[in-house]
């Protein structure tokens, strides 16, 4: 029963925190417009790897050790930052040429660094390890045993892919595609500027352990 009402509270948890705003949203939108629906698929898998990386050292204890280290905090906040911001200035260079057919766009990213994008954007975030530490220290006791501790942790990865999956699905739609193909580099552009934006306020956030 204690079981089942932590795995309650660890999925209700995951769902908000899955859900919520984000340069994981931005990058989801922005590889399923600007290229494909399998683009954005694969975003979604490599979001979820970096949530199984962020899942396993924490229950490691290394998310500890990093959350209390100002200057490894400092070097993943930095890193990500960083990366954000070098995604946003690509999508900013978009040009309308560049907007045409969808069987054009499919060959414009591969499924590797679709899954390399989602998989850095995740893992170089520091506010997911702070998210995880927050989340396992209030349900995961000493005597918890490990399997039930991956369960918790597949729960929040199995939630990362299917919501970003979803929206990735959604999104792609013919239809909802057709209605910014005309306005995509624009759109993409808007995408940039909103990672770079996430960017900064990662590279201005502050180490609140």
């Amino acid at each position: 029963m204690q079981f089942l009402t932590d795995w309650l509270v660890v999925f209700s948890v995951g769902c908000l925190a899955v859900t919520s705003p984000g340069p994981n949203l931005a990058i989801t939108l922005r590889n399923s417009l600007a290229y494909s629906r399998q683009s954005g698929i694969y975003t979604a898998l490599g979001l979820a790897a970096g949530n199984l990386v962020h899942t396993t050292y924490c229950l490691l204890g290394i998310g500890l050790v990093i959350s209390q280290s100002i200057l490894l905090f400092s070097a993943l906040k930095w890193a990500g930052a960083a990366y954000l911001i070098y995604v946003g200035c690509q999508a900013l260079r978009s040009q309308k040429s560049a907007a045409i057919t969808s069987a054009r766009s499919t060959q414009a990213i591969s499924r590797i660094t679709a899954v390399q994008m989602g998989f850095l954007t995740n893992l170089l975030n520091p506010k997911v390890t702070l998210f995880f530490l927050a989340l396992f220290t209030q349900i995961i006791q000493p005597e918890t045993p490990l399997w039930v501790q991956v369960i918790y942790g597949l729960t929040i990865v199995a939630l990362e892919f299917t919501w970003f999956a979803l929206v990735s699905l959604l999104v792609s739609q013919k239809a909802v595609k057709q209605q910014f193909q005309a306005v995509s580099h624009r759109l993409e552009r808007g995408m940039g500027i909103m990672l770079i934006a996430l960017g900064l306020r990662l590279a201005l956030a502050q180490n609140s352990n």
